[in-house]
């Protein structure tokens, strides 16, 4: 069985706009025709009610004064004994002991039970031998169910013509007004790289729309971009190790040397290494890209920085390290902790000329990572970019035997997505610092 709501949702949004409007239109109508034709019966009654409370009052004026009442052609002028028994020498009245008592009360009487209903009105007069009289007047309501029933088969007729009005009324409406968003669709589909759908003039929702759908535009071309400059650049890294372990074992095959073949595998090695790294890097950042990120757990930095400084340690400059002695737990992943140590680490160690250091600081809601070196530093003008991706300082290679330009990247990407931030700027040893806040755990 077909689910009726995902036929429904599966209509065009104007079949859908007239249906609703239609149909809600349609039992207003319904709803008013029969209110209507109720009150016809009313409007009768009131309309007799009228004219026999005129001819009641003047029989009453003329049976106090002791004259008898006037007769009228369209309607019954009687005079009655508080018993109901006629005293003006005319024929029996056909009202119930029941009606005689409602009328003496002043409250009017409606015979329903008659073809055609009769309305009556009564009043009690005094006459001048001091003798109570009722006097009433009668009239038959013509037409009375005729008329209700006929006003509302008109009334239920009217309400089907104007459901069709409406229906036709919303479905022009609603398809005239939905044009210019089929035309916005189409020239959207036109659109080519860096293009724009124009603005409408209108304040409306429309123009909200294109608004919308340019920064749409604006950020796909940016990620296009991104993309294509991601490619390319990891494309051009991914080159040069492969194409030196291709070299180098060409020349091994060439030469069996066992010396040089040693050295030859050695140099294959490094390359391999640096190859892994790259791989790994630019693997974490499309994961990034892609949303995936790890749950995030409370990690104690101070424990983290010890192991990565014992890590990193080698022959080269020393590292100094300055942390709490108590527990600073930040919120994060325990290996994102791991990768942004080990990449600043490594840059620092990279850059320094005889010491490293690290320091941990702890404040109410973030905790910090300084990492300072006194290498030779980063030039102010580079400090902005340093953590873009493949971005190195022109002689970075030259001084340091080169890098995959991605450590910094990944520390910047990987801080950011825990809502922390990292900067750099000068240290005081001469080198440069960088500096990474996370926030703290609860």
């Amino acid at each position: 069985m077909r689910d009726p709501r995902g036929l429904w949702l599966r209509r065009t949004i104007r079949f859908r706009v007239t249906t609703v409007t239609t149909v809600v239109t349609l039992a207003v109508l319904l709803g008013l025709a029969a209110v209507s034709s109720k009150m016809i019966g009313p409007l009768l009654v009131d309309s007799a009610d009228t004219e026999l409370s005129a001819s009641l009052s003047a029989a009453t004026a003329r049976v106090e004064v002791g004259e008898p009442a006037a007769a009228s052609a369209n309607m019954q002028v009687r005079v009655l004994d508080t018993a109901g028994t006629p005293v003006d020498g005319g024929p029996a009245v056909n009202l119930a002991p029941a009606d005689v008592r409602v009328l003496k009360a002043g409250t009017p009487v409606l015979r329903k039970d008659e073809k055609p209903p009769a309305r009556w009105l009564g009043t009690v007069a005094t006459a001048p031998d001091g003798s109570q009289r009722l006097v009433v007047a009668g009239t038959a309501i013509v037409g009375y169910e005729a008329a209700h029933h006929r006003a509302l088969k008109w009334l239920l007729i009217a309400a089907l013509i104007v459901a069709a009005a409406v229906a036709a009324t919303t479905w022009v409406a609603v398809r005239s007004s939905l044009r210019p968003v089929e035309r916005m669709r189409s020239a959207a589909g036109r659109l080519g790289p860096g293009r724009r759908l124009p603005i409408p003039e209108a304040h409306d929702e429309l123009r909200s729309l294109a608004g919308a759908l340019n920064a749409l535009l604006a950020r796909r071309d940016e990620a296009t971009d991104r993309l294509r400059r991601f490619t390319g650049d990891a494309a051009h890294e991914l080159r040069s190790p492969v194409a030196s372990i291709r070299v180098q074992a060409e020349v091994a095959v060439t030469h069996p040397d066992p010396d040089l073949s040693h050295e030859v595998l050695s140099d294959v090695v490094r390359e391999a290494e640096r190859l892994s790294s790259l791989v790994d890097g630019l693997l974490t950042l499309a994961r990034s890209d892609a949303g995936e990120v790890p749950p995030a757990e409370p990690v104690d930095l101070a424990l983290a920085a010890a192991d990565a400084a014992t890590r990193c340690r080698g022959d080269g400059p020393a590292i100094q390290l300055h942390v709490p002695p108590t527990p600073c737990w930040v919120l994060a992943a325990p290996a994102e902790v791991d990768l942004v140590l080990d990449n600043l680490l490594r840059n620092a160690l990279r850059h320094a000329r005889a010491q490293v250091t690290v320091t941990v600081l702890v404040a109410s809601k973030v905790i910090r990572l300084v990492v300072d070196d006194d290498g030779h530093g980063i030039p102010e003008e580079h400090r902005t970019r340093v953590f873009d991706r493949f971005y190195r300082i022109d002689d970075d290679r030259a001084r340091s035997g080169g890098g995959t330009g991605l450590g910094l990247a990944l520390v910047a990407e990987v801080v950011r997505r825990r809502g922390g931030a990292v900067r750099v700027s000068e240290s005081p040893e001469g080198g440069a610092r960088f500096q990474v806040s996370w926030r703290v755990a609860r």
